[in-house]
C-alpha cells in the first residue's frame, strides 16, 4: 500500500465502523459459514490419523472453534501492540496438518501424540510472538520460488489424506467390496455438489459450497444408512474446554523444529493475507501492522497449545468475502469471533460435525487441499525460470516433498530425531527450499552458481550479473537487436540497472518504451522495415521457417507483393510502418485482411497498436536470447506456437 483511502474529516475509516447489532451478527454468522468447514476438518483428519475416540473428536472441535473465537477477537479487536485490526479471521494453519500427524504418530498416536503436538505449538507459539518485530526484516529470504514451493506441496502432500478418507482407509486388496465404491460415491457426490454450487450460483452461496456440500453428502450417506447422529442426543447440551484437558504436553526437539517451520511459513502466509486485506479496505500496511497480524498468530497458538488446539493463521476464505461482500468494519470479524465462542461451548454441534462420515470429510478435503495447491502454482507463475537457480530450489524441493509424500514409511529408515522431518513432505520440501534458496542466492554469491543467462555476444551466454556491470556501450551491443538499436530505449533500459532477475530485465525494455516522447516512440517505429520489403525479408528474428515476428520473410513472392502494397498504403497514410508480431501463419494472414480495414482508424489508435507490437516483438526477440538458459521451457514454447 502506498497511498491510505482520503476521507472526509470526521469520517469514520469503514474497517472501524461498528454497525447496527443485527447486521454485525448476520454478517459474523456469515463469515462462521465461509469459513466452519475448513475450520473442523483439521481435528477431524487429526482425530482419525491417531486414532483417537469419538468423544476425544468432539472435544477437539469445541476447543478448536473456542480458540477461534479468542484468536479472532484478538487478531481483530485488538489488544495493545497484538492484533492488525483488519477483517482477518483466524483459523487453524492447514500448513500444520501433515506435520502435526508425523508428531503424533512418531509419539505413537493417541493421547501421548496429542500431548507431543501440544507441546511443540505451545513452544512456537512463545517463538511466534517474540519473533514477530524481526519477521519484516527476513521477508527477502522468502521468494516466491520458497513460498509458492511451500504452499504447493502442502496442497499436494494433503491430498493423499483425504483420498484416504474418500475410501474410508479401505486397501487396494479390498476395492472389489460394494462398500469400498459406495464410500467413494459419496467422495464423488459431496465433490460434484460443490463444483456445482461454485458454477451456478454466486455470492453468499458460493461462499458456502463447502458446507453445503458436507451438508448433501451427509444426507446421502443418512439416508443410505452410513450416517448415524446417536452420539448429538448424548452429547451435553452445554460445555466448556478446559486447560491441558488430556494431560501435560511432552516437548522433543525435533517436533519443536518441524512445528517452527510451519509457523514460519504461517507467518509468510499471514504477511500475504495482511496485505490482501489492506488493498481491499484500502488501507496503508506498514511494517508494525505485519508484526502486530504475526504476534496475534503467536499468542492465538501459544494458548492454543494450552486449550487442546493448534497453530493460528489467517484464514484465506475469509479474505476473499470480505472483497465479495465489501463488509470492511473489523467489527463483524469480532462478531463472528463471539459467535465461535458460543459454538464451541455446545458439545452438540460438535457431535453433529463428528458425525459426517469421513468419505464426505474426503470429497469436500479434496477440493480444499486442491485449492491450496492451486495458490501455490499461482506463486509460482511469479518465478523467473529463465533463471535456472529457481529451477533447482522449486525442483529439487518438489521432488523431496513428493518422496516422503509417496513413501510415507521412509521415515522408518532414519533415526528418530530424524523422523519428525523425514515423515512430512511439507517440512522436508520447506526446509529444502530455505535451505536452497540461502545457498544460491546469498551465500557465497559471487562465487557460486551465475544469474540466468542472457544469449547476446559471439562466443557464448552472458550472465545476469555481468548484464548488471555493463557500460551503456556494451549494453546497447548485446541488447540493441531487441528494439532495432533505437538509443533512446537502450539507454533507459540500461539505466534500470541492477536488474534483479531476467523478468525485471524485461521489464526494464518495457518500461522504457512506454516513457518515449511522441517524436522519440515515432522514431522507434518508423525503424522498422515496411512488411513484404526486402529489408523486411532479411529480419534476423524469426520465431518459424514460415515467417518472421515482424516481416514476410519466407512466404511465396505473390504473397509478399500483395503484403508490401498494403503496407506501403499504411505508412503513407500514418506516416509510419504498419507493426505486426507475426508469430504465426495464421495471425500474419489475419493481418493481410485486416490492414486495408485498420486504416480508416484514428491516428492515436494505429500509434498506441503499433507500440503493443514493437513490446510483443521485443518480448520474443528476448526470449530468444534467454533460450539457453532454460532450454526446456524454450521448447514448450516453440511447440505451442508451432503446433
Amino acid at each position: 500500500m502506498n497511498r491510505p483511502l482520503a476521507r472526509a474529516a470526521g469520517a469514520v475509516d469503514p474497517v472501524d465502523e461498528v454497525l447496527p447489532l443485527p447486521q454485525l451478527a448476520t454478517y459474523g454468522v456469515q463469515h462462521v459459514l465461509a469459513f466452519y468447514a475448513g475450520a473442523v476438518l483439521i481435528p477431524i483428519i487429526l482425530s482419525g490419523a491417531l486414532g483417537l475416540s469419538h468423544e476425544q473428536l468432539i472435544h477437539l472441535i469445541n476447543a478448536d472453534l473456542f480458540t477461534c473465537g479468542i484468536a479472532s477477537i484478538l487478531q481483530a479487536g485488538g489488544i495493545g501492540n497484538v492484533g492488525v485490526r483488519l477483517p482477518l479471521l483466524q483459523g487453524v494453519t492447514f500448513t500444520a496438518v501433515s506435520p502435526m500427524i508425523a508428531i503424533g504418530l512418531s509419539a505413537g498416536g493417541g493421547v501421548p501424540g496429542l500431548l507431543l503436538i501440544y507441546g511443540s505449538v505451545i513452544v512456537a507459539g512463545a517463538c511466534t510472538y517474540f519473533a514477530a518485530p524481526h519477521f519484516a526484516r527476513l521477508l527477502r529470504y522468502f521468494p516466491p520460488a520458497v513460498t509458492g514451493t511451500v504452499i504447493l506441496i502442502i496442497g499436494i502432500a494433503l491430498l493423499p489424506v483425504a483420498a484416504s478418507d474418500v475410501v474410508n482407509g479401505v486397501g487396494p486388496h479390498r476395492m472389489q467390496d460394494p462398500v469400498a465404491l459406495k464410500n467413494v460415491l459419496y467422495g464423488l457426490a459431496t465433490l460434484a455438489v460443490i463444483v456445482a454450487i461454485q458454477r451456478f450460483f454466486r455470492g453468499f452461496v458460493s461462499t458456502i459450497a463447502v458446507l453445503l456440500g458436507l451438508v448433501a453428502g451427509t444426507l446421502l450417506a443418512w439416508a443410505c444408512g452410513d450416517a448415524h447422529f446417536d452420539s448429538v442426543l448424548q452429547a451435553p447440551a452445554f460445555g466448556y474446554t478446559t486447560p491441558f484437558h488430556f494431560g501435560l504436553p511432552t516437548f522433543n526437539l525435533f517436533a519443536i523444529l518441524s512445528m517452527l517451520i510451519v509457523m514460519l511459513i504461517t507467518m509468510i502466509e499471514t504477511t500475504g493475507d495482511v496485505y490482501a486485506t489492506g488493498e481491499i479496505v484500502q488501507r496503508r500496511i506498514r511494517p508494525d501492522d505485519i508484526a502486530r497480524a504475526i504476534r496475534a498468530d503467536g499468542a492465538a497458538t501459544f494458548l492454543g497449545g494450552i486449550l487442546n488446539s493448534f497453530p493460528y493463521t489467517c484464514f484465506a476464505e475469509n479474505v476473499g468475502l470480505v472483497r465479495l461482500t465489501q463488509i470492511k468494519s473489523r467489527w463483524v470479524v469480532v462478531a463472528a469471533g463471539v459467535v465461535m465462542l458460543m459454538l464451541g461451548s455446545m458439545p452438540k454441534a460438535a457431535a453433529v460435525v463428528a458425525a459426517i462420515p469421513h468419505p464426505v470429510l474426503g470429497g469436500a478435503a479434496l477440493a480444499m487441499f486442491a485449492a491450496v495447491a492451486v495458490v501455490g502454482i499461482q506463486t509460482l507463475s511469479r518465478v523467473d525460470f529463465n533463471d535456472h537457480r529457481n529451477i533447482v530450489i522449486v525442483g529439487t524441493s518438489l521432488g523431496l516433498g513428493m518422496l516422503v509424500t509417496a513413501q510415507p514409511n521412509l521415515a522408518a529408515a532414519f533415526p528418530g530425531w530424524a523422523q519428525t522431518v523425514f515423515g512430512s513432505g511439507i517440512t522436508l520440501a520447506a526446509i529444502t527450499a530455505i535451505l536452497l534458496n540461502l545457498l544460491f542466492n546469498h551465500v557465497g554469491r559471487g562465487s557460486l552458481s551465475p544469474a540466468a543467462a542472457v544469449a547476446g555476444r559471439p562466443g557464448g551466454l552472458i550472465g545476469l550479473d555481468a548484464v548488471n556491470a555493463m557500460d551503456a556501450q556494451a549494453f546497447e551491443q548485446t541488447f540493441g537487436g531487441l528494439v532495432e538499436n533505437t538509443p533512446w530505449v537502450l539507454e533507459r533500459a540500461w539505466a534500470m540497472r541492477p536488474f534483479a532477475d531476467t523478468l525485471a530485465l524485461r521489464a526494464a525494455f518495457q518500461n522504457a518504451l512506454i516513457t518515449g516522447s511522441s517524436e522519440e516512440q515515432l522514431q522507434l517505429m518508423n525503424s522498422f522495415a515496411d512488411l513484404g520489403s526486402a529489408a523486411d525479408a532479411h529480419n534476423d528474428y524469426r520465431l518459424d521457417p514460415a515467417g518472421a515476428e515482424a516481416g514476410a520473410g519466407g512466404r511465396n513472392e505473390d504473397a509478399r507483393g500483395e503484403v508490401h502494397e498494403m503496407a506501403q498504403a499504411y505508412r503513407g497514410h500514418f506516416g509510419f510502418p504498419l507493426i505486426i508480431c507475426a508469430r504465426d501463419s495464421e495471425r500474419y494472414q489475419r493481418a493481410v485482411l485486416e490492414g486495408w480495414s485498420r486504416m480508416a482508424n484514428a491516428l492515436a489508435v494505429e500509434r498506441a497498436a503499433g507500440l503493443i507490437e514493437i513490446a510483443r516483438i521485443a518480448n520474443a526477440r528476448f526470449n530468444d536470447r534467454v533460450a539457453d538458459a532454460n532450454p526446456i521451457q524454450t521448447a514448450r514454447a516453440r511447440a505451442y506456437r508451432n503446433p
